[in-house]
């Protein structure tokens, strides 16, 4: 027999199927939720009557095509419920997005960023003026904002809006949660960014092949290395993570990395490795922490027209990468590779260097190469990713606070 604290869940994760129908497919009718959901008709209609009440979803009639009949009633999110920022940190810039409760872009502008490593403070500052700014330009009350979903390269704590370790600021540690709690309310997520972007392309896969999907694996190059591995668990739900490959040890003693190791996969792969490397640099010189992509360009122009080294330097970061590759593929399994990021652009020069490293593992002799595919709209894969983790999130506490609130 249920009890009153388990039928109450029952009808909170039944409410969130609902939400999450909405989410993937848009407007929907009745008998098109329960066919998404496999909830019966009466359940659908308990539960959409609760969203409705608590003004989570709204209702809208549309008239059929032939202008004849009952016109179909179709709920959707009420785009006004709530409404989420999105903080992209890049390399060279800050990106700041408002989208409301339907995911739908209201307000997007982009700041430059200082590359000072001791200048974390005057971060966090910035950051608050661009939040701040923002909210100005949306005119929105302040309690309206339900979440603030921030990302960046480096590695991030697992639990807690951390970021423990970045390609600027290196060890010092930036907490979003206290610098921020101060002034807002809402939640504070934090996402490395690659596993955002192995999110969005596991969401793609996924609804290409709902059946076969497996697993996958998003590569990001660019002024650092990273990688977000995204699997099915069955049941239509996916776990993403993000291992620190960048600083997997590629050779013993080798070249000085940012995050100042020695023979790091960065260390031969990041846009400042191959720089280093086309010039005939010491491998042991200070890395550069910004490296404009205007000057990769000239070196992949010069590797394109035969200049030895400049060829040398990327054919070196593919067999980095590869080998890097093949450790993931051997401790894994055999997975498509998607390659993202602004270096998809040196993806022809890359290639022979990653099948090189690649090659040289057993599990790919054995069982063949892995579909390897440039993507390279990695931005627009960071923002999916933002919105398909924070608006579920989003779902869910309304869930809990809308529906309870209207017992």
């Amino acid at each position: 027999m249920l009890t009153k604290s388990s039928t109450e869940l029952v009808r909170q994760r039944n409410s969130v199927l609902v939400l999450a129908a909405l989410r993937r497919h848009g407007a929907l009718a009745h008998t098109e939720i329960a066919d998404f959901t496999k909830l019966s008709s009466a359940t659908i209609s308990a539960i959409t009557a609760d969203l409705e009440k608590a003004q989570i979803i709204e209702k809208s009639e549309q008239q059929p095509s032939s202008g004849r009949g009952r016109p179909r009633v179709l709920f959707r999110q009420r785009r006004d419920c709530g409404y989420l920022v999105v903080v992209i940190i890049s390399s060279d810039g800050v990106q700041y997005s408002l989208v409301d409760y339907a995911g739908k872009l209201i307000d997007r502008f982009s700041e430059e960023r200082s590359h000072d490593p001791a200048g974390a403070e005057r971060f966090i500052a910035s950051i608050k003026q661009g939040l701040a700014r923002i909210l100005s330009r949306s005119k929105l009350p302040q309690e309206k904002v339900l979440l603030i979903s921030i990302s960046s390269k480096g590695l991030v704590h697992p639990t807690d809006p951390v970021l423990v370790w970045s390609p600027i600021f290196g060890s010092n540690q930036i907490d979003f949660e206290s610098a921020l709690r101060p002034d807002w309310q809402a939640r504070i997520f934090l996402g490395n960014e690659t596993q955002l972007v192995a999110a969005a392309l596991g969401a793609h896969e996924a609804n290409a092949r709902p059946v076969d999907f497996r697993s996958l694996a998003a590569l990001s190059l660019g002024h650092s290395v990273g990688l977000g591995i995204v699997r099915s668990t069955g049941q239509g739900e996916r776990e993403v993570s993000a291992p620190n490959f960048g600083h997997m040890l590629h050779m013993a003693n080798g070249g000085l990395c940012r995050c100042g190791s020695r023979g790091c996969i960065e260390a031969y792969a990041g846009f400042y490795a191959i720089l280093r490397m086309a010039f005939e640099v010491p491998l042991d010189t200070i890395p550069a922490k910004f490296v404009p992509v205007a000057e990769l360009d000239k070196i992949a122009a010069q590797a394109r027209q035969g200049h030895r080294m400049s060829a040398f330097a990327f054919r070196q970061a593919g067999i980095a990468l590869g080998n890097g590759l093949s450790r993931l593929l051997s401790l894994t399994e055999r997975m498509p590779i998607a390659i993202t990021g602004p270096g998809t652009r040196y993806y022809d020069l890359l290639r022979p260097g990653i099948e090189e490293g690649l090659g040289q593992t057993h599990v790919v002799r054995m069982e063949g190469m892995p579909e390897i595919r440039a993507v390279p709209d990695e931005s627009i894969l960071v923002f999916e990713g933002h919105l398909d983790r924070a608006l579920s999130v989003i779902d869910q506490e309304l869930v809990l606070s809308g529906i309870q609130g209207s017992d």
